[in-house]
């Protein structure tokens, strides 16, 4: 294969970023139907109920959504006050408060992972099929890693 041209690689960059927006946006338009769910709130849920005991630091937490302190805070508060988590002070370290789910907040985390899932069978999956699904988890994940500030 030969070394792609300037438009040609740009272009390929430009489809990336298209196609992760327009299923991005599906996804987070069925999340947000079926569960009154907007983004952050919903990624913050998943990374809790993926993580074993269901809690996190809320720095951590806040840091893995992509989230300013001062923005991690604000869905925090939605969240509480929501009865989806609760925060709790580390009993190891005064400087770290928890944030974890409640019974209420992991049900409906557990029912937004599984459409999350479904959707993405619907709207990843079945167009690409499982090799090129996983060739591009492969291919971000190698991005992430070459690109990340990590």
């Amino acid at each position: 294969m030969t070394t792609p041209g300037d438009d040609e690689i740009v272009t390929w960059w430009g489809l990336v970023i298209e196609g992760y927006l327009a299923t991005q946006d599906r996804l987070m338009g069925e999340i947000a139907e079926r569960f009154g769910l907007a983004p952050a709130p919903f990624d913050i849920l998943l990374r809790l109920v993926r993580t074993p005991g269901h809690r996190m630091p809320m720095t951590r937490l806040a840091t893995e959504a992509a989230l300013s302190s001062g923005g991690f805070t604000k869905v925090a508060d939605r969240l509480v006050a929501a009865g989806l988590i609760t925060r709790k002070p580390s009993p190891d370290d005064r400087r770290v408060t928890f944030a974890c789910l409640t019974e209420h907040g992991r049900e409906v985390a557990e029912k937004a992972r599984q459409a999350c899932a479904e959707i993405l069978r619907r709207r990843v999956l079945e167009p690409l099929g499982p090799e090129a699904s996983q060739a591009l988890a492969d291919a971000m994940r190698t991005l992430r890693e070459v690109n990340g500030t990590s």
